[in-house]
C-alpha cells in the first residue's frame, strides 16, 4: 500500500502493477512517501529518456520478493522490487534488502538500495565477477522441479546454490557469488524481473527467458515468466548454448 500509493499520489499518470491487490478506500497518511532522494537527483538524466512522458511507464512492484524464505527466517533472501519500463523494455530499478547485515551485529548498518538506470550504471553495492572458470549456479530454494534440475545439469556446475527470491539471485550474480541464474520453469513474474533485469543489464549482464528471449513489460503483457528465466553478468552465451532442447520444448514463451 506504501509504495504503490506513494507512487500514484506523486504520479498520477503511472501504469503501476504490483504483486499484491490494493484494498480500495482512503490510505493511512502515515504509509505515503513524498519525499525523495537527493543522490538520485544529482545524476544526469540518459538523453534517451528526457522526453518521456509519466503515463508511457509502467512501473512493476513486489514489496516482499522472498517471501516464503521471509517467513522462514532467512531474511537476507528478501528484497523489495521497483522496476520501470518504456516501451517494453525493463530501464531503471531499484532493489531494496532491508535485513542486509541484519547478522552483522548490533553496530552494523541495516538494510541498503541498489539502483541502476540504462546508460546511467548501477549503485549501491561493490560489482565483483564470479571465479574465472567455475560454473556457479543459483537457482530456485522453493519451487523447483524435474526440468529446473535437468537445465542445470546440462551445464555442468561446479556449485549449485538454492536461495530464494528474484532479486536476491541477481545481487548474487553482481557480487560475484554466483555466475548465473537458472531458472527453468514458470512461475517467476514480471515484477520478480524488472528491476533485477535493469541492475544486471547496466553493469553488462544479460537476462532473458530460457529460449534467449528478451522479456516484455508493456502493461498488456501476461504477468507470468513462462518460459522461465535465464541470466548471468559474464558468459551467458555458455549457459544460453547448454539449455537442453527438451527443456526449450517444454517451455513455450
Amino acid at each position: 500500500m506504501s509504495i504503490c500509493s506513494s507512487l500514484a499520489r506523486k504520479f498520477p499518470k503511472l501504469t503501476i502493477i504490483g504483486e499484491e491487490d490494493l484494498p480500495p478506500g482512503e490510505v493511512d497518511q502515515e504509509l505515503i512517501e513524498d519525499g525523495q532522494w537527493e543522490e538520485i537527483l544529482k545524476q544526469p538524466c540518459p538523453s534517451q529518456y528526457s522526453a518521456i512522458k509519466e503515463e508511457d511507464l509502467v512501473v512493476w512492484v513486489d514489496p516482499l520478493d522472498g517471501t516464503k524464505e521471509y517467513t522462514e527466517g532467512l531474511l537476507d533472501n528478501v528484497t523489495v522490487l521497483i522496476g520501470i519500463a518504456y516501451e517494453g523494455k525493463a530501464i531503471a530499478g531499484i532493489i531494496n534488502q532491508p535485513y542486509y547485515n541484519y547478522q552483522a551485529g548490533p553496530d552494523a548498518a541495516l538494510g541498503r538500495t541498489i539502483w541502476g538506470v540504462l546508460g546511467l550504471g548501477a549503485f549501491g553495492f561493490q560489482l565483483k565477477e564470479a571465479p574465472a572458470g567455475k560454473h556457479i549456479i543459483t537457482t530456485t530454494r522453493s519451487h523447483s522441479n524435474q526440468l529446473v534440475t535437468d537445465c542445470i545439469s546440462a551445464m555442468n556446475p561446479d556449485t549449485v546454490l538454492r536461495v530464494g527470491g528474484a532479486g536476491n539471485k541477481i545481487i548474487q550474480l553482481i557480487e560475484g557469488k554466483a555466475s548465473a541464474y537458472v531458472f527453468a520453469s514458470p512461475g517467476c513474474k514480471k515484477w520478480d524481473t524488472c528491476a533485477p533485469e535493469v541492475i544486471l543489464h547496466a553493469v553488462g549482464g544479460k537476462l532473458t527467458d530460457i529460449h534467449g528471449n528478451a522479456l516484455q513489460y508493456n502493461k498488456e503483457v501476461k504477468h507470468m515468466n513462462s518460459a522461465g528465466v535465464l541470466a548471468a553478468l559474464r558468459n551467458y552465451e555458455y549457459y544460453a548454448s547448454h539449455v537442453p532442447e527438451s527443456v526449450k520444448n517444454a517451455l513455450i514463451p
